[in-house]
């Protein structure tokens, strides 16, 4: 079926071919008109089948004439049938089929002014050997949930090895993101036994450099997963993080838990995290923010058991066993990682266009506005989850519900990076960011900072931030993928993300030095945040009205 495009999207400057050229689709791409925006930025491909209806009897006595030419060019044109007649003009079409193996005539393209099969019953001819549904290959019958995008590129959009891939992801995610839920509980706990002699500033450097490494060297990673693959990235970050977690029971300087925790943690969990988020999208257009949010609810989920379980066996096994039994539960979870994270596009050669780097995909307006909204919200989301259970205890609330309140907030969170993908597929990505931005702004002000040790105040905050603060890892991914083609999806991701990794280096010890300078108050912290993500809200509008204008309706 072919299709004139309606618009195409041109953001910023198309690198070399063999580099990038996502911004600019190929000249014989063609898209479908549908019924959302022409600012979506796909077009849900159309794939039919229709069966030939089997040929007139002029036409069956004509195929058995070996020698007669005029009746051979009759043949290969299709003419249109006169009233009544059985014949059927419409050659069977599958429009941007996905898979080669079925190249035949089931992918001719089908003409505009081609007439549907007739209604009448075929009847059965033994000399015919025309297609039918009967001979078609069962596979074509999952074709309906299949998308295609701007550039050709097709996506199963579901079918087992998509969603194995889903759920390795969400394992992978348990464990790196889990951890990186979890600083709070840390946190509470070193400042109050190992490293009590020093100040909530310079402990933050340990977790700061840690969020700060996880993300920075995407900028490399993201690049290598588009070229080779999950496999080696997500092995070697398996063996960086268990042996931080492990290594971390027999810490007792600072300097070892900011080796052990901030440089091995860290670099770990990025090489886990990043192809994790980036091998969903390579199986899901249509259901990417549904599939990223799922994923992405691992890591919520790693924050509500990881801190209830070291909570529970701090008192009873002692530090040292405590992180060894996280290391356990985390060593099951990468195997799943391991055994199902992979991407469908085949590996490329090193070379530099394809493993390197290239900072030219930030004049692209859109792309860069997005990174700089996303480095706000890293910078203000970092804050809760390392300070609300130190803020807790500050105020006198017990230890027990200081180290629950983590896991009480990644329980709005785990449902908070789920649901907001299925709204997202909706209504847009870059407004469903907006809304949820919004909210977290809101919280904020309106709950955190009146609370001045309110229980009832804190656990209201804990779950509503929770959720809304649960799209920055979910819907982040899928915004900055709508902005590029599937080949250069780790690159634009992890480029976007290893900008982002300054805020989360600066946001945790800014935030202590606040603490310090208002005399051991958190108000100053909590402004911080809000602060923070005011101006996440303005740059994401920006991006989302340079690229689909101001009008409010459209999905984008």
């Amino acid at each position: 079926m072919t299709f004139e495009p309606t618009e195409k999207q041109q953001h910023g400057t198309p690198l070399d071919k063999d580099q990038d050229v996502s911004r600019s689709p190929p000249p014989n791409t063609h898209q479908e008109e549908s019924g959302w925006s022409d600012h979506t930025p796909w077009k849900e491909s159309e794939k039919t089948l229709e069966a030939f209806a089997t040929a007139d009897d002029g036409r069956d006595a004509s195929s058995e004439t070996d020698g007669s030419k005029g009746a051979a060019e009759e043949l290969s044109v299709l003419h249109r049938p006169r009233p009544g007649s059985r014949q059927n003009t419409a050659p069977i079409s599958v429009a941007a089929a996905p898979f080669t193996s079925y190249s035949c005539d089931l992918e001719q393209p089908k003409s505009h002014g081609s007439t549907r099969s007739t209604a009448h019953p075929r009847r059965a001819s033994a000399s015919s050997s025309r297609s039918t549904l009967s001979h078609v290959p069962s596979n074509l019958a999952n074709a309906s949930r299949q998308s295609t995008d701007p550039y050709g590129n097709t996506y199963p959009e579901g079918g087992r090895e998509a969603w194995l891939c889903v759920f390795g992801s969400f394992c992978g995610l348990v464990a790196s993101l889990g951890v990186m839920n979890t600083l709070g509980t840390y946190q509470a706990y070193l400042s109050t036994h190992q490293l009590r002699d020093y100040d909530e500033s310079t402990i933050g450097w340990i977790f700061g450099i840690y969020a700060f490494l996880s993300f920075f060297f995407g900028i490399q990673i993201g690049p290598v997963f588009d070229a080779k693959g999950p496999r080696y990235l997500v092995l070697a970050g398996s063996i960086l993080l268990l042996a931080a977690i492990l290594l971390l029971g027999i810490c007792e300087e600072y300097y070892q838990f900011l080796l052990t925790i901030g440089v091995m943690g860290g670099l770990g969990t990025s090489l886990i995290f990043t192809p994790a988020i980036a091998a969903v999208g390579h199986f899901f257009l249509r259901k990417r923010g549904q599939a990223t949010g799922l994923a992405a609810a691992g890591g919520s989920l790693g924050g509500i058991v990881f801190p209830l379980t070291l909570q529970a066996l701090f008192p009873k096994i002692g530090w040292a066993w405590s992180t060894r039994v996280v290391a356990l539960v985390d060593l099951v979870l990468l195997i799943f990682a391991n055994l199902f994270i992979k991407s469908r596009l085949p590996p490329r050669k090193a070379t530099k266009e394809n493993i390197l780097p290239d900072f030219r995909i930030f004049r692209d307006p859109v792309f860069a506005l997005t990174t700089a909204g996303t480095f706000f919200v890293e910078w203000g989301l970092f804050v809760p989850l390392t300070y609300l259970s130190s803020y807790a205890l500050s105020h006198g609330i017990s230890t027990a519900f200081s180290y629950q309140i983590i896991a009480i907030l990644n329980v709005g969170s785990c449902f908070g990076r789920y649901f907001p993908g299925i709204v997202a597929d909706r209504i847009g990505r870059f407004n469903s960011m907006i809304i949820t931005i919004t909210m977290c702004l809101i919280t904020t002000l309106a709950f955190w900072l009146p609370a001045n040790g309110s229980m009832a105040l804190i656990i209201v905050y804990a779950l509503v931030f929770g959720f809304a603060s649960g799209s920055g890892i979910s819907l982040t991914p899928v915004c900055v993928g709508q902005l590029c083609r599937v080949e250069n999806y780790g690159r634009y991701y992890a480029t976007c993300y290893t900008l982002v990794s300054f805020g989360s280096l600066t946001g945790i010890p800014i935030a202590g030095q606040l603490v310090t300078r208002t005399g051991g108050q958190y108000w100053g912290l909590i402004v911080f945040t809000s602060c923070s993500y005011a101006a996440s809200c303005i740059m994401y509008t920006a991006a989302r009205v340079a690229g689909a204008g101001w009008e409010f309706k459209k999905a984008y």
